[in-house]
């Protein structure tokens, strides 16, 4: 060949050396190129990385649970899954180009990989220009670097995808760097970046047969110019091609994982953001039926019994009319007098629906002494209502909780008036360390307790004692009656003062 026409037989042994030394060389060009591609990101930098995102979407286990996801993210990426699938070796060559252009690790161990060539490339130019000046194959060896430069450099022009113009680029690069091995054996150092090329473009069994052919032909091009047999020819190319086909199958491995990994964080962050909407949704959808049972009790307890009470009042006053029409003008100043009453809580209605008893100052010890006056009042003898308060309570009262005792004040008198028939009753309320209790009782007919509480009352009175349990149960409190026919009837509601749960419904009374 070429390379025995240049001088006498020592220099072709210094030549046989330099390719021993190439391959040495190349062993070491084999090192340099490993720490290139730890240089973008280790794999433990990588696993790393997949680990921070995982912990980062905070849903363990999804890898598992979201398969599809992982392989719509891998295609919509631009990695034909069919050729990985197919080569069984993982992290194939067909993943490349989308790796390459999604993974920034990979982005820079591309860069690395081009600068690589280009000083081997250089390198080995200026070895054969230094120890084969002024031969006769000088030119040559100078065209064909030049046109293996040019042609490397139309790579990323071409785009990665392993296309009928790109493959004939890659058969084209390959033959000018096998000639220029041929003239010129320290060429051969350019090998691992062209692996990686290789590696990138070429479907997974393509790409492993193109590294074999590569490293076969460096080491027969090394073993034909050698003075013997060196072992170091025969085991340095095979060692830099598997080193470079494993550091480069191990980053596409970890792109691959990133890349599923942050289709996983997006979906989850989907999934999240869907969910937050959807509770969104629910709460206002619980508040305004919270709202809608609130407002139904506030008007029962308030204005539907004035009403009720204005309307036996106007109805007494009509039947009395002609034979006592001073008893009949009293009924009508009552009923004028609740008729104000509902007008001033028409008004707090408007404003903050707070009770206009409690708004008046006071507190709920007060508004009950006043509720318990204008009933007896209301009733004109037929009945007396008398309050009481024992102890003192520690701090006052939260605002909910004397809103939603005088509320049931007010129902269980109403009661008491039109359905028990009784001459007195009472109002009591016991403050506790830690509770309050207030007792609502009478000595009127009474009636038999059903064994689950009066729940078949809701058909006698609508909204009254279910509004009361409604109430009481938001505040975390219970709600008791005590009844007996002829023995009259004790209501008692008892609400804790430490940990009052907020405001919650599970049924709409209306």
């Amino acid at each position: 060949m070429v390379e025995h026409r240049s001088g006498s037989p020592d220099a072709e042994a210094a030549e046989g050396s330099g390719v021993s030394g190439a391959a040495a060389g190349g062993s070491r060009v084999s090192g340099s190129a490993a720490e290139a591609f730890e240089i973008p990101g280790s794999g433990a930098e990588a696993s790393g990385t997949a680990r921070s995102a995982a912990e980062g979407s905070e849903a363990p286990g999804t890898g598992a649970e979201t398969p599809g996801s992982a392989r719509s993210a891998a295609e919509g990426s631009g990695v034909p899954g069919s050729a990985a699938e197919g080569s069984g070796v993982p992290g194939s060559a067909a993943e490349g180009p989308g790796v390459a252009g999604s993974d920034p690790d990979a982005r820079w161990l591309a860069l690395l990989m081009h600068a690589a060539f280009f000083l081997l490339l250089g390198a080995s130019l200026t070895r054969f220009l230094m120890r084969h000046p002024g031969e006769d194959r000088t030119p040559w060896i100078i065209a064909l670097s030049i046109t293996l430069a040019v042609l490397y450099l139309l790579g990323p022009v071409l785009g990665s995808r392993p296309t009928p113009r790109r493959l004939t680029w890659l058969a084209v690069l390959v033959v000018v760097w096998m000639v220029l091995v041929v003239l010129a054996p320290s060429f051969a150092w350019c090998a691992v970046p062209l692996f990686y090329t290789g590696l990138r473009i070429l479907p997974p069994r393509a790409a492993l047969a193109l590294v074999a052919l590569l490293t076969v032909f460096v080491v027969a091009a090394q073993l034909r110019l050698a003075d013997g047999f060196d072992p170091n020819l025969v085991l340095a190319p095979p060692a830099v091609a598997a080193v470079a086909t494993a550091v480069f199958v191990h980053m596409q491995r970890q792109a691959v994982r990133q890349r599923e990994l942050a289709a996983r964080q997006r979906e989850l962050i989907d999934d999240l953001l869907r969910t937050r909407r959807e509770l969104a949704a629910t709460e206002r959808r619980e508040g305004t039926l919270a709202e809608r049972q609130r407002l139904s009790m506030e008007i029962h307890d308030t204005l539907a019994q004035g009403l009720s009470s204005q309307q036996m009042l106007l109805q007494a006053a009509d039947r009395t009319w002609s034979a006592d029409p001073d008893a009949a003008r009293r009924h009508v100043r009552t009923a004028t007098g609740i008729a104000e009453r509902n007008l001033a809580e028409a008004r707090r209605f408007v404003h903050d629906l707070a009770p206009a008893d409690l708004a008046e100052g006071g507190g709920l010890e007060a508004a009950l002494h006043a509720l318990a006056a204008r009933e007896s009042a209301q009733a004109e003898g037929a009945l007396t209502v008398h309050c009481h308060v024992e102890g003192t309570p520690h701090a006052p009262l939260p605002d909910r909780v004397q809103s939603a005792l005088l509320r049931i004040a007010q129902g269980a008198l109403a009661n008491v008036r039109e359905h028990s028939g009784a001459s007195a009753a009472g109002l009591t309320l016991t403050h506790l360390d830690d509770r309050v209790v207030l007792d609502i009782g009478d000595n009127g007919r009474g009636f038999t307790a059903e064994p689950e509480g009066v729940r078949g009352a809701r058909t006698v009175r609508g909204h009254g004692l279910p509004a009361m349990r409604a109430r009481v149960r938001q505040l975390g409190g219970t709600l008791t009656i005590e009844s007996a026919p002829g023995e009259g009837t004790v209501l008692s509601a008892e609400v804790p003062l430490t940990a009052v749960p907020l405001p919650t419904t599970t049924e709409d009374p209306t």
